[in-house]
């Protein structure tokens, strides 16, 4: 983990394990077999610094706390991004984790489906915060300021106007940080969530079908009466085209 902390994941092979070790990269043989079973080790690593969610505290809180603790987990181990659900063999720590997160929903009431979709909403908001915090060009108020400042001198006077109050008004304020975004987007998925019908009753299975004008082409959505392709209604009164007479 401290290969991949350090230089990049990339840069975690048999070798350079072995010389952070201070051993021969062939002694490593006798422990792993080869960089998978390394990757699948730091992976659960990482899964085992996350604060499972606990079981005193409603649902909500603890997936607070839980999604924080990974937000902080994953700062510290960026590379972990593109790797944490790629394994093939996760570890007791990944496993135990998961269950935990799953177990914690199911025990406030939610349907498995619902458990699941919470699950994958929640690590999605996570991860894509995550990246997108650790591209960003700046990490202290004073470098975002130099950034604005950059960014606004290439702005046309009056091309940009909604750009350009949401960097006045909003990310240029004394104690704005783009950290507590984190946050109001989470808070909103676990309101979101709260919110859904039947939620704790079991009669939510999953997301809505998507109605037939979103339909992707091509498929078999039903249309609306009276189109062409609409099939026709037992007892419906609309006229019939009159047969061709027959040629003379």
């Amino acid at each position: 983990m401290h290969v991949a902390d350090e230089k990049g994941v990339a840069s975690v092979t048999m070798r350079k394990v072995a010389e952070h070790l201070k051993v021969e990269a062939m002694s490593l043989y006798h422990h792993v077999a080869n960089k998978d079973e390394i990757l699948d080790g730091i992976v659960d690593l990482v899964f085992s610094e996350i604060e499972l969610p606990a079981g005193d505290v409603d649902w909500k809180t603890a997936m607070r706390r839980r999604a924080i603790s990974a937000r902080h987990v994953l700062s510290r181990h960026p590379w972990a991004l593109g790797l944490m659900d790629s394994r093939r063999n996760p570890g007791p720590s990944t496993l135990r984790h998961h269950d935990s997160v799953i177990g914690a929903l199911r025990a406030a009431g939610f349907p498995i489906a619902m458990a699941a979709h919470a699950f994958s909403a929640l690590d999605s908001y996570i991860y894509g915060f995550v990246l997108q915090e650790s591209s960003l060009p700046f990490s202290t108020p004073e470098e975002l300021g130099d950034v604005a400042e950059t960014i606004g001198r290439q702005m046309p006077a009056g091309v940009y106007p909604h750009l350009a109050e949401m960097l006045a008004d909003h990310a240029l304020q004394p104690g704005y940080a783009y950290a507590d975004e984190f946050g109001f987007g989470l808070d909103l998925i676990l309101d979101g969530l709260e919110r859904i019908p039947d939620r704790g009753r079991g009669g939510f299975t999953g997301p809505p079908s998507r109605r037939a004008t979103d339909s992707e082409p091509g498929s078999s959505a039903p249309k609306p009466p009276g189109s062409p392709s609409a099939p026709r209604e037992r007892g419906s009164t609309s006229p019939r085209r009159p047969p061709r007479a027959a040629p003379g």
